[in-house]
């Protein structure tokens, strides 16, 4: 149905049992088709829903059933408790279904007819900041910069289980500073800053995540360790510290790998049982500048079957045995530190710097036309729009500064570059009202743009969809649909899966919840990561494929990995590679029978009916529970 008044009403869902009526409008009039509507309402509704009792804080005395449209909020919060046929109440006299089905749908053509007559869009918060995942994705898209704000940023609060909620993403002053701090920082690493001295970054392993076999993205042949995505700011060396734990009588050789290629090769020991640092934990490589994904990993010894320790050990291979008593039985990976650069070598040819540098000015007359050129696209990316003679003026101004306290072209561009990422048209997603309109109107095409590109990518509008937007053809409808099909099916519209799909499935959840160890032995990091993973790669799969929404709930197939799979009772399942498989067993179809859905909607020691069936009304059903009696 089409009323967008539903955008809004998870709050007056919570009425609980306060609705409860049946009514049904003809195409004429919008009356009733089945009785006479005011006598159902009074055989079924008024003797609880009256001026005197008030059940559910409603009253339906006064309110006419020949005509829905009069009342029409009223009879949306009607027709969720008869589509959910939770009113009248179980016990209490009751219509046969074809009375249901008949006033349901006369209901749905009369709210419709009436919300197509008078559109009440509803609002938005006028100024929405950037969530922090919002902010990460535009400076990706902006510069080609791979670099996570987490350490640089707090997390946003959420509200009706999102985080991107507008009216909840205030800016205090503890919030500017950290503002300030990143843009400085990023602004930085996309330049380069050859007087920068060494940074360290310190990356940390779960103690349940087991080593024992293979990683997903690590070669084969090798077992543990682990994989982390860094960006190197500069040429130059880079110190990598590993931190080991396990047997300290056990020697293994490690491999350090660069996006997938051999770079060093160590044998090394598990920390001293009385403290001191474990031999051949500290490697020295040379790394160019740029994002890159470093790889430490064990190269595999069958001293047993899989790396485990026999069968009659089996408690010492559980994620119990490593998360309780911090201990692994064999040689393991804890953490990496990088600390560099040491003896930088150069700036290096980044993608953020290709990004940046469009032109290069031949001498100080052309330094400040190259610089506007350079301001003018980033602007646009930026702002959402073209940028003004008065946005350009603000950021060349930061320019010649920048460039008369640090002597160079990139001195300026990048003090500019710190200013335009503080700029409020950057952090913040501005819809204004045009002077003296009270009614709705229509969004601008530009405005359209930056909601369409926030809402399938979590981030800016590209230079196809802007154009579009300038042109004023985006509004158009033909136009629009050929923009989301563009953009679906996009690598960026994955964030649809990673960041609304997962807080509307509750699968950031995943990482909090912790089953009881003693009672489930065979949990750990690798099953947790696992579950995950399947139905993000399902969900990405419906929407890569375009397939029918009802594969969401009856899917026969799913993706799985060997842990998994060993945790489904699939056979012939082998590797840490994912693969799509046909299910046999129907109760596993869809996102229902996903261990990810049905670890969250669980608790620690059993499963939990009433958070599961909360969960189903409230995220699938759009119909959330009652309040808990006082």
């Amino acid at each position: 149905m089409q009323l967008v008044w539903r955008t809004a009403v998870r709050s007056v869902w919570t009425l609980g049992v306060a609705v409860c009526v049946l009514a049904a409008v003809a195409p004429a009039r919008a009356q009733l088709a089945t009785s006479d509507g005011q006598g159902l309402v009074q055989d079924y509704c008024v003797r609880c829903h009256n001026d005197r009792r008030l059940t559910g804080g409603l009253s339906l005395e006064g309110v006419q059933a020949d005509d829905p449209t009069a009342h029409a909020e009223i009879w949306e919060k009607v027709l969720r408790k008869l589509q959910a046929r939770s009113m009248p109440p179980v016990g209490s006299p009751r219509p046969d279904e074809v009375v249901y089905a008949q006033v349901i749908r006369a209901l749905e053509l009369a709210i419709d007819r009436e919300a197509d007559a008078t559109p009440r869009p509803g609002r938005t918060a006028s100024f929405h900041r950037l969530s922090r995942t919002e902010y990460q994705h535009a400076v990706r898209d902006l510069l080609d910069l791979e670099v996570d704000v987490g350490g640089w940023l707090p997390g946003d609060d959420a509200a009706y289980g999102f985080d991107n909620n507008g009216d909840v993403l205030s800016m205090s002053p503890v919030l500017l500073d950290a503002y300030l701090t990143a843009a400085s920082r990023i602004s930085r690493l996309a330049v380069g800053d050859m007087s920068a001295g060494a940074d360290v970054a310190s990356y940390r392993f779960s103690k349940s995540l087991l080593q024992e076999n293979r990683i997903e993205g690590l070669p084969f042949g090798s077992r543990g360790g682990g994989a982390v995505r860094h960006y190197f700011p500069l040429n130059g060396e880079y110190v990598l510290k590993l931190d080991l734990a396990g047997p300290r009588t056990q020697s293994e050789t490690i491999e350090i790998r660069l996006d997938g290629v051999k770079v060093g090769e160590v044998a090394s020991n598990a920390r001293p049982p009385f403290g001191g640092e474990a031999i051949g934990t500290q490697v020295r490589i040379q790394v160019e500048a740029g994002a890159h994904t470093l790889g430490v990993v064990f190269l595999k010894r069958m001293l047993a079957p899989e790396g485990r320790f026999p069968a009659y050990f089996p408690w010492a291979n559980s994620a119990v045995f490593s998360t309780t008593f911090g201990a692994k039985t064999y040689l393991h990976l804890d953490g990496i530190e990088i600390t560099g650069p040491f003896e930088p070598t150069g700036l290096g040819d980044t993608p953020s710097r290709r990004r940046i540098f469009s032109c290069r000015p031949g001498g100080d007359v052309q330094a400040e036309v190259c610089a506007r050129s350079i301001f003018e696209r980033l602007a646009r990316r930026a702002y959402r729009r073209p940028a003004t003679e008065d946005d350009l003026e603000v950021l060349l101004s930061f320019y010649r500064d920048g460039r008369a306290e640090g002597g160079s072209f990139d001195d300026g561009v990048r003090v500019a570059l710190s200013r335009l990422l503080v700029d409020p048209d950057f952090l913040y997603r501005a819809e204004l009202d045009p002077p003296g309109v009270t009614l709705p109107y229509r969004l601008s095409d530009l405005e359209l743009a930056s909601r369409l590109s926030f809402f399938l990518w979590s981030s800016l509008p590209d230079d196809e969809l802007l154009s579009v937007a300038e042109e004023g053809r985006l509004s158009s409808p033909a136009e629009l649909a050929t923009q989301v099909r563009r953009m679906l099916a996009d690598e960026r519209a994955t964030a649809l899966v990673s960041d609304f799909a997962a807080q509307w499935l509750f699968l950031r959840n995943l990482r909090m919840v912790s089953p009881d160890q003693f009672q489930f032995p065979e949990w750990d990091d690798d099953l947790r990561a696992a579950m995950a993973r399947e139905t993000e790669l399902f969900l990405d799969h419906q929407r890569r494929e375009n397939r029918p929404v009802a594969e969401l709930l009856i899917a026969d197939y799913t993706f799985v990995n060997e842990r998994l799979a060993r945790h489904y009772g699939l056979d012939d399942i082998y590797g840490t590679q994912f693969r799509q498989v046909e299910l046999s067993n129907p109760r596993r179809a869809g996102l229902l029978g996903h261990a990810s859905i049905l670890t969250v909607t669980s608790m620690p020691n059993r499963t939990s009916p009433v958070l599961r069936g909360k969960w189903l009304l409230e995220n699938l059903l759009g119909m959330p529970p009652p309040a808990p009696p006082p």
